[in-house]
């Protein structure tokens, strides 16, 4: 089983690009971040048109998260618990069955955090990133196959930057940001790029300013998390990079895994 998770950057803007993705890549299970779309306006037609299963949770001009799915959904959860008043659509969960036992899998979007110096912006992440460690911790009991799959908005090491010394002021690499990481992952997660490579130049985002595709200047913050059980069954990861040289582009690129799974 295919499931993979593309920062797509505004899924109207990215349609074609999208719909092409899935012709060619074919993931069983697709997470997507930043679709800026509410729900009733999501391009569904199209890619159920796909064989896609697809489930959102949106709202309009920005954020907005989705998992497109080959197989049916059991349960959809949408919003991150732990905080009634956060408004911002950065979480869903579907459940389904496989000949291995339930799989869960989040299509999940950080905040950024930036500019730290923000009184709202930079607490909003840490905290954000708490509430997710504290609904880990739960989940993880249930002893299931579970993917954290998204935007993470965190360079987890200075290898995970061309330049790391020019995201120093960023939130992106500060240290309470990566420490709330490594508390996530420590949990018993297991990171799937890192865990078929630890080279350098292993990028997942471009910005579109200065030439930072053509020179290669780019960073790592789209991450698959897999659970114990989840990473029994993993046998690959593959970032899609050749996406970024696609018209009109996302400023990201979809991430691979390949698990030991098949549907029930």
């Amino acid at each position: 089983m295919k499931i993979a998770t593309w920062n797509i950057n505004g899924v109207k803007a990215r349609l074609g690009n999208l719909l092409h993705w899935l012709g060619e890549s074919a993931p069983d299970i697709a997470c997507l971040q930043e679709i800026k779309s509410v729900d009733e306006q999501f391009p569904r037609a199209e890619i159920e048109a796909l064989g896609y299963n697809v489930e959102t949770h949106g709202q309009k001009g920005f954020n907005g998260v989705a998992i497109l799915s080959k197989l049916p959904f059991d349960e959809v959860n949408r919003g991150l618990p732990g905080d009634d008043t956060d408004e911002q659509a950065r979480f869903i969960e579907g459940v389904f069955s496989t000949d291995k036992g339930a799989l869960r899998v989040v299509s999940l979007y950080l905040p950024n955090g930036n500019p730290i110096d923000d009184e709202r912006k930079f607490p909003y992440k840490l905290s954000w990133m708490a509430r997710l460690e504290s609904w880990a911790v739960e989940r993880l009991e249930l002893e299931e196959a579970l993917i954290l799959a998204g935007d993470y908005n965190v360079i987890p090491e200075a290898i995970d930057a061309r330049h790391p010394e020019n995201w120093l002021g960023d939130a992106l690499f500060q240290p309470q940001t990566r420490q709330a990481w490594r508390r996530l992952v420590n949990l018993g997660f297991t990171e799937a790029v890192r865990a078929v490579t630890d080279s350098g130049d292993t990028y997942t985002f471009w910005d579109y300013q200065a030439g930072a595709w053509q020179k290669n200047n780019g960073i790592r913050i789209d991450h698959l998390l897999l659970s114990p059980e989840a990473a029994n069954r993993f046998s690959s990861a593959d970032i899609e990079k050749h996406v970024r040289a696609w018209e009109k582009p996302s400023d990201h690129v979809p991430v691979a895994i390949e698990l030991d799974v098949k549907a029930a």
